[in-house]
């Protein structure tokens, strides 16, 4: 059977708003993968170890508080200077369409808003997840 892959999600900064990231982590349960929930009012660094740590292979960033364009990328920067660059980093929650591309580019693979099917993430996690293991 092969490894099951390991998921950080995390809600970076002051937002207090958990419910679709417990949504989305009771789902990726239930699909299979390993979740470790990091939850509220997590520092970009927490989010960073936590990864490192726990050996994931990807990390799914929530934020309603409206400062994503800040915490986001701080993430995949630490990430990056840790030695965990090849961890996949994506991201949910009131993010507006203009912010997507600049998040892209800052190296979030991938955006969920407010009524993406849950159906969705765990595909796209599937399909990013099995690539990244196979390129390895």
């Amino acid at each position: 059977m092969p490894e099951k892959h390991r998921i950080v999600l995390a809600k970076p900064g002051l937002d207090g708003h958990d419910r679709g990231v417990n949504v989305v982590a009771r789902v990726l349960r239930d699909a299979g993968f390993e979740v470790v929930y990091t939850g509220l009012r997590q520092t970009p660094e927490q989010i960073a170890e936590a990864a490192i740590q726990e050996d994931a292979d990807a990390v799914g960033l929530s934020c309603h508080s409206g400062a994503h364009m800040t915490l986001f990328p701080k993430v995949v920067k630490l990430l990056r200077e840790k030695g965990a660059g090849d961890v996949v980093v994506f991201g949910g929650g009131i993010i507006p369409r203009e912010d997507i591309p600049k998040l892209e580019a800052a190296g979030i693979e991938r955006i969920f808003t407010p009524g993406a099917p849950t159906a969705d993430i765990v595909a796209w996690l599937r399909d990013r997840l099995s690539a990244k293991r196979a390129s390895a």
